[in-house]
């Protein structure tokens, strides 16, 4: 479990911006690939995983866990996420991605309408608590989405063990996950 560094106060702001430079630090040593693979593969040996059909991902900016080996377990129907004004809409994966406005890159498929399906829900975050929170970069698409009541899938944070604190700085309108994964454990 990671202590919050001196340096950096307990607000979201500061803790966004030590994270993000961390996280490029792990990704410009090669680190963060090999952090990947071990969550992935903590992935793939878990029951919630081989228990589900319809998985939705994320696609990685270049400096967040990578999950798209998970894509060759082909017993599975993927899904990513495309934004769409405020929301967050679920897309099944194909073959044509397009860059959105954060150089995020999203499915052209259209938009899954029965959000029921979903089994798993993996959702990226820049650091993570014990108690299942997850800071992301503040737009708030994640909590909007994850707020909906039509949902009944597992909600997954991958994250390196370098990010998961005692307790991080939450808002009223912030979702708890249910499942941490990292390269060494899985927290349910």
């Amino acid at each position: 479990m990671q202590q919050f560094p001196s340096s950096i106060t307990q607000n979201k702001d500061s803790l966004r911006k030590y994270c993000k430079n961390l996280r490029y630090e792990l990704f410009a040593s090669g680190e963060l690939e090999l952090i990947s693979k071990a969550i992935v593969n903590n992935i793939l040996k878990s029951d919630f995983f081989k228990n589900a059909k319809d998985v939705m991902l994320f696609y990685p900016l270049k400096e967040e866990i990578n999950l798209l080996d998970l894509l060759k377990c082909s017993d599975k129907n993927f899904y990513f996420p495309k934004c769409e004004d405020k929301n967050l809409l679920v897309c099944p994966h194909c073959d044509e991605f397009s860059v959105n406005k954060y150089s995020i890159l999203e499915p052209e498929s259209s938009p899954l309408l029965d959000l029921s399906v979903l089994d798993l829900i993996f959702v990226p975050a820049l650091c993570a608590d014990v108690n299942y929170y997850r800071l992301g970069y503040g737009c708030g698409y994640y909590d909007r989405f994850l707020s909906n009541k039509g949902l009944r899938a597992k909600k997954i944070v991958p994250v390196s063990e370098k990010f998961l604190f005692e307790k991080i700085p939450t808002d009223k309108f912030d979702i708890a996950c249910d499942i941490l994964v990292s390269e060494n454990c899985i927290m349910q």
